[in-house]
């Protein structure tokens, strides 16, 4: 049993990630589990495609072009219709200055892409989604 069939099936998710090498593999991974996945290259629309989409859960780069992965989490933060979304937060900076702001902006958690695998970063996702299903 790989990791993405522990997403429940139709879960939407919404990838924030300028690489589009990586976002096109985790798009490819979710998809094949039956998720229902958008994307967004910039973080200027960003936040405004994630409350048009609605997303279960938010998978969030931090240097993006335009505004960065902390302003569009607490954009996210502060919007009364999204402010409920878990955010896991996904980049190769791995200072702790950046894992700390994070939290507290709001972020569920902290991914480092230089660390984990496809299939590492996919199992925190469907981790997260149970802990949120398990707290509503």
């Amino acid at each position: 049993m790989n990791d993405t069939s522990k997403i429940p099936q139709d879960t939407k998710i919404f990838i924030v990630e300028d690489d589009s090498f990586i976002s096109s593999l985790l798009t490819k991974k979710f998809e094949n589990g039956g998720a229902i996945v958008s994307t967004s290259k910039s973080g200027d629309t960003a936040a405004a495609d994630i409350k048009k989409e609605m997303p279960s859960i938010v998978i969030l780069d931090i240097m993006l072009p335009g505004a960065d992965g902390f302003q569009v989490l607490q954009q996210l933060k502060a919007d009364p219709a999204t402010k409920n979304i878990p955010v896991l937060m996904l980049s190769n900076l791995s200072e702790k200055v950046q894992i700390e702001k994070s939290k507290k902006y709001g972020a569920v958690g902290y991914l480092i892409k230089a660390t984990l695998s496809i299939d590492q970063i996919i199992g925190e996702v469907a981790k997260q989604l149970k802990i949120e299903a398990m707290t509503r």
